[in-house]
């Protein structure tokens, strides 16, 4: 009934779909599992894609040749680059996204790629034989063949709904839970953990009074993710801002002690940087109000997301409460916010490649890993994907390093320091920030995917070579132009800023702070028929690139040095229990995680500067 697939990917979420199509896209045959293909690339909490530190992954996911960005960019609604008063480093691109035309384009790129098969059906264990994964067993007692299996099951490893003293089996709203493969996978000797998520009510905008509230608008020339020619965003919609009061905190407190988070039903750990309302009033019990965000869920619906108004108290509570916000007087609830708990899996658990250190050909990816995000999980597809195609081929694996994107970061995080509580990520995470930055994954990363034989790849790498000669073309015109005190002082001053007092070149001049490249070309009448042919996107990266020239370069040398760590290896059945000079925690660690670098070794939680330096002692270094 079933051929041999190269790869079946379980699970159609941000993770799953992006680790089919990047399977796909480097010649795998793949079936796509899921218990629901009414379902595929639901966005099941906020609708939106990007943020602080996860913006800078949607654009690395594009420039591997993912979908994620171009799917944004043509399906969302309002589009803001977050962050921009402060460095390059920390500007952030955010959409708000059509929620049910984000996930039908999903479906039917899907469903165009002519090596991506489906099934729908629950998948209740991976076929083990000769100690590696080669299938999956389905709840119809169906075996499917494959050479490599990536798991990406969201929350709906023994997922359990929470509203109230109410709680049911389910995955997600209106959706049954995933059993079965829990049990195999910790009797294969897999540890697992218990972890929680959780949603806000949605609510009907048509009772809502927006006059109340502080609207919340787009930019004014809307950005994009994809650096294809994705179309301009249009007609933009906009957010509001509204904010919770001591009469809304006290009517949430009336729930408290039937709330599953107080009263112990609720055991996973949930994500420190998205905490319920509850949790919100429990912990700043000295604050009055708390902001939340009103936004629409798309063009064609009257839903609406009450973005940090998530919560697991019972429904009468959450209505009474609503009912007491600015604007929020007459509102009618959809559906009430919910608490979620699933399995996951500690990530220490995984290799690199993401791939499973006791399963060959078994990888996971996503909120599996104990990670919350939509961004964080469709990273994470992408590169379990493309690791089980090329596991399959028999070639080498992709491994990005933490100074080469914001992905490895965050995969080198998981596997060397694990997590204890759903992992999201921020700039801060990142050591290399300059060297990561959102303008520039193309350049970073598009010649990686180009090199592995992503399918069409060939037009980005045009279009990369095209932007770095543009960039370099800029930066030799402004080290060109001379500019005397009298075509200058004007605008410096106006500036506020020190005069000229003799000659200089353009690029020193640019060099200051609070000058940028359009600024000058307005006042350099040269400067400015040259960047005429440029777009902004072009001008914008040539701009950052020399006026944090120094930094830039200040990181890459340190890059340098932290590199060589890299390059001396450790064998896998090192016994690190024979170096006493090493401590109790890293001996333990070491032989626990048994990493391949010394760099690799020196990131590990618990293995200290004097443990790295005893290996190098041992090694002769």
């Amino acid at each position: 009934m079933f051929p041999t697939y190269d790869v079946i990917v379980v699970g159609a979420g941000h993770a799953g779909c992006e680790a089919a199509i990047a399977a796909a896209n480097l010649g795998a045959k793949v079936l796509l599992a899921t218990m629901n293909l009414q379902t595929i690339a639901q966005m099941s909490c906020n609708p939106a894609m990007g943020g602080v530190g996860k913006g800078q992954i949607v654009r690395e996911i594009d420039a591997l040749g993912g979908y994620s960005g171009i799917i944004t960019d043509e399906t969302m609604v309002q589009f803001r680059l977050l962050n921009k008063s402060k460095g390059p480093a920390m500007w952030s691109p955010r959409a708000q996204s059509d929620r049910m035309a984000f996930a039908l384009n999903w479906r039917e790129r899907l469903e165009a790629h002519p090596n991506v098969d489906f099934w729908q059906e629950m998948v209740t264990g991976v076929v083990i034989k000769d100690g590696r994964a080669c299938g999956v067993h389905t709840s119809l007692g169906l075996e499917i063949p494959a050479h490599s299996v990536v798991l990406t099951n969201g929350t709906f490893l023994n997922g359990t709904i929470h509203i109230g003293e109410k709680q049911f089996g389910g995955g997600r709203a209106g959706e049954r839970a995933a059993t079965g493969l829990t049990a195999q996978l910790q009797g294969l000797g897999f540890e697992s953990g218990r972890m929680k998520t959780g949603t806000p009510a949605r609510l009907d905008g048509r009772t809502l009074d927006w006059s109340k509230m502080t609207e919340q608008p787009g930019d004014e020339n809307p950005g994009r993710f994809s650096y294809t020619d994705t179309p301009p965003l249009v007609n933009q919609m906009p957010c509001h801002i509204t904010y919770t009061s001591k009469e809304v905190h006290e009517t949430l407190r009336e729930g408290f002690d039937r709330s599953p988070m107080f009263n112990g039903r609720i055991r996973g750990l949930g994500p420190r940087y998205c905490p319920s309302i509850e949790d919100k009033i429990d912990r700043f019990a000295g604050r009055d109000a708390h902001q939340l965000f009103v936004e629409p869920e798309g063009r064609n619906t009257c839903e609406i997301y009450v973005n940090g108004f998530s919560s697991s108290l019972p429904e009468d509570v959450q209505y009474k409460a609503l009912r007491k916000i600015v604007g929020f007087e007459n509102a009618k609830m959809f559906r009430p916010g919910y608490a979620i708990e699933y399995d996951f899996f500690p990530p220490t658990q995984l290799q690199a490649t993401l791939e499973t250190r006791l399963v060959p050909r078994l990888f996971f990816a996503g909120q599996i890993n104990g990670t919350t995000g939509y961004e964080e999980a469709g990273c994470q597809g992408l590169m379990a994907g493309m690791n089980a195609a090329l596991a399959v081929q028999e070639r080498d694996p992709l491994v990005l390093k933490r100074s080469e994107a914001y992905i490895g970061v965050l995969i080198d995080d998981l596997i060397n320091k694990g997590t204890d509580e759903p992992y999201r990520m921020f700039t801060s995470r990142a050591e290399y920030r300059i060297l990561l930055r959102q303008d520039d994954a193309d350049l970073r990363l598009s010649p990686i995917a180009a090199a592995l034989g992503v399918r069409n790849m060939d037009g980005r790498m045009d279009r990369v070579n095209e932007k770095r000669e543009a960039v370099a073309a800029i930066q030799r015109e402004l080290g060109n132009i001379s500019v005397t005190p009298d075509q200058l002082n004007g605008f410096l001053e106006a500036k506020g800023d020190t005069p000229l007092k003799q000659g200089v070149k353009l690029l020193t001049i640019l060099s200051r702070p609070g000058i940028s490249l359009p600024e000058l070309a307005t006042t350099v009448p040269a400067l400015n028929d040259f960047l005429t042919p440029y777009d902004d996107e072009i001008i914008n990266l040539a701009e950052v690139t020399m006026k944090y020239e120094g930094y830039i370069e200040r990181e890459r040398a340190a890059v340098e040095k932290t590199s060589r760590l890299e390059g001396i290896k450790l064998h896998a059945d090192f016994d690190y229990n024979q170096l006493k000079s090493l401590s109790m925690e890293a001996r333990q660690k070491l032989s626990e995680l048994q990493p391949r670098t010394i760099g690799q070794a020196s990131r590990i939680s618990g293995v200290s500067p004097a443990d790295v330096s005893v290996l190098l002692v041992h090694l002769g270094r």
